[in-house]
């Protein structure tokens, strides 16, 4: 029989929950079927089969909480018969499981059965961190409750096990004697109102994930914001005159996502601390400009990405957001289009909002956000006013590395090439 597991998910997914069985008990499945479906905390992943058989158990069902190299399901391989069943049965992973077994198996399969359990339940207790530093950690034989993170979220990452390898026995102690300080984290529950109506919802993961690393850049983060506003005059014209063109062209509408990342761009290569990333006591300053679009899906907000787009003309860079946010609405996003992005841009105009603090996406120390186009009356000079459509534009930035300075002069460097697009085609 084979043990079907959860598969290594990427660097900084260790866990997820299972959505939906997409084959049941004693179907027949060829190798490359879809068997199950896995939420993630940023996308939704299919788990295939490697090899043709029928399904014989299911060892976890939808809405549980699964870990990389957890066991879910076991499959018989076509041609397997009774006796190839019972030389599988001591198992100790799928054993405890089986309840349909022979009594006669029963007692080979007891032995296993606190193991596993045992097992199962240290699996769930264990900190957040990436398949790569768990493999490190069972090698090294380092328990990694007792690692110190450098990540700002709490990650443990591969070289955090390396150097807990390497330091004294006395430094994981004080660690754990920290660890109990996060006990006092816990939110009090609210009683139901008497009498009145209630529904109450689990949140999915993505929701739980969203909730907890919005809390975690607040708390770890030294986030400020700071304002200004644009006269949108420049672009709106360039659009009405260009949009037929445009569009024959290119077989893509000329947005003003375009221009904002192109401008966005333009002022990370004169600020470049706002295109870095802080990793323990050191900046990390990327010479690269893969930015995120924050797309809002129905299972919450996700972040693909628009890689090098510095490279990119407008055309292209219309055509990859319009890309990705049809993959995000239709829940289609793979997990290398979400990672890696290193600032981010979010539009709250299109869901009416005229003015709002963008929270950071770790970690990324800074994030433009946009708003509403409304008509106002703006001074042009001492004797005229006229009407113009202004938008607010809000950078929400890390203090840590990035001084008000610089934050306020990179928004006025991105209000000036707003203002005059034609200077974004003249980005070197």
């Amino acid at each position: 029989m084979i043990e079907i597991k959860v598969p290594e998910l990427a660097e900084s997914i260790s866990e997820g929950t299972i959505a939906q069985w997409l084959k049941n008990v004693g179907d027949n499945v060829k190798k490359g079927d879809n068997i199950v479906e896995l939420e993630t905390d940023k996308v939704n992943i299919e788990i295939s089969a490697d090899y043709d058989g029928i399904i014989q158990e299911v060892l976890r069902k939808e809405g549980d909480t699964v870990e990389v190299g957890d066991i879910i399901a076991v499959l018989k391989e076509n041609g397997e018969g009774a006796g190839d069943v019972a030389s599988e049965a001591p198992a100790p992973s799928v054993s405890h499981q089986q309840a349909a077994q022979p009594a006669a198996e029963a007692p080979a399969a007891a032995p296993n059965k606190p193991a596993a359990e045992s097992e199962q339940r240290k699996e769930t207790d264990r900190p957040l961190a990436s398949p790569a530093a768990r493999k490190l950690a069972r090698e090294l034989g380092i328990d990694l409750s007792k690692v110190e993170a450098r990540d700002p979220l709490g990650r443990v990452r591969p070289e955090d096990v390396k150097a807990a390898s390497e330091k004294p026995a006395s430094q994981p102690e004080q660690k754990a004697a920290r660890a109990p300080e996060k006990k006092q984290e816990s939110t009090p529950k609210t009683a139901d109102v008497p009498g009145k109506p209630v529904e109450r919802m689990k949140l999915s993961r993505r929701r739980q994930t969203i909730a907890k690393r919005l809390v975690e850049v607040q708390q770890t983060a030294a986030m400020l914001t700071t304002f200004n506003e644009v006269d949108m005059t420049a672009i709106n014209d360039i659009r009405k005159r260009r949009k037929d063109a445009f569009l024959q062209q290119n077989d893509v509408k000329l947005g003003y996502m375009s221009f904002f990342t192109k401008a966005v761009v333009g002022a990370l290569k004169q600020f470049p601390l706002l295109n870095a990333e802080i990793q323990g006591d050191e900046v990390l300053l990327k010479k690269f400009y893969d930015i995120g679009i924050a797309v809002g899906a129905e299972e919450g907000l996700v972040v693909p990405v628009v890689r090098d787009a510095d490279k990119l003309s407008f055309a292209g860079i219309e055509k990859e957001i319009l890309s990705l946010g049809k993959k995000a609405r239709e829940n289609k996003l793979t997990l290398s289009e979400l990672q890696g992005g290193t600032f981010t841009i979010t539009n709250g105009g299109i869901f009416g909002s005229l003015m709002s603090t963008p929270i950071l996406n770790a970690p990324q120390v800074g994030i433009l956000g946009m708003h509403g186009i409304k008509m106002r009356p703006i001074a042009i000079d001492a004797e005229r006013m006229e009407n113009r459509p202004m938008m607010y534009i809000a950078l929400s930035y890390d203090h840590r590395i990035v001084d008000g300075r610089e934050a306020v002069s990179f928004l006025a460097k991105v209000k000036e090439m707003l203002e005059d697009p034609e200077s974004l085609l003249l980005q070197g």
